[in-house]
This record gives C-alpha cells, sequence and structure tokens, in this order.
C-alpha cells in the first residue's frame, strides 16, 4: 500500500463527507422514490374507498326500487341490513386475503 499524500486530518474530513454521502444516497434517495409508491397507494385507497360507497349506495336503491313490494312496511329496514352484512363479508374476505397474503410472504 503506497503512502498517502494527504494529511491526517484531510483525510478524515474526506472520510466524514464520503460516509454522509454514501448515507444520503442510500437514505434520502430511496425515501424519495418510495414516496411515490405510498401517494399511488393513498390515491389508489381513496379512489376504491369511493367506488365502495358508490356501489353501497347503488345496491341500496336497486334494492328499495326493484323490491319494494317485498321490502315495504315492516320490512323497510331489510335493504339496510343486506348491505351491510354484504360489505361486511366482503371486508372480511378482504382482510382475511390480505392477511394471509403477508404471513406467507414473510416465511
Amino acid at each position: 500500500m503506497a503512502p498517502s499524500s494527504k494529511p491526517l486530518p484531510q483525510q478524515g474530513l474526506e472520510l466524514k463527507e464520503l460516509v454522509v454521502a454514501y448515507f444520503k444516497q442510500e437514505t434520502t434517495d430511496e425515501l424519495k422514490g418510495l414516496a411515490g409508491y405510498v401517494a399511488f397507494g393513498l390515491a389508489a385507497w381513496l379512489l376504491i374507498g369511493i367506488g365502495v360507497v358508490c356501489a353501497a349506495v347503488g345496491l341500496l336503491r336497486l334494492l328499495q326500487e326493484e323490491m319494494a313490494s317485498v321490502f315495504d312496511g315492516p320490512w323497510s329496514w331489510a335493504p339496510y341490513l343486506i348491505v351491510v352484512l354484504i360489505l361486511g363479508i366482503s371486508g372480511y374476505i378482504t382482510w382475511k386475503a390480505t392477511t394471509g397474503r403477508r404471513e406467507g410472504s414473510s416465511r
């Protein structure tokens, strides 16, 4: 190994600059790339939520209008229960599907 022509304090400063540049590259640059994925995920979450609400309201209106003779009078609450049950079952299935995927991928 050839002796260095630079004094030791200057080498220490260069080492510090090198380490800081390395950590910036490996952390902040990676976080900037990750921010795009997070923004995309939040936008998808918002749009899926709006879609689910619109579908639930549409299903409720369908049940109320097309089955008005069945769900009339004392049964007027039934379309609401049907929609809530469908949303609950769909949410449970989605939760189980994503939980199972996360547990399986960690092995």
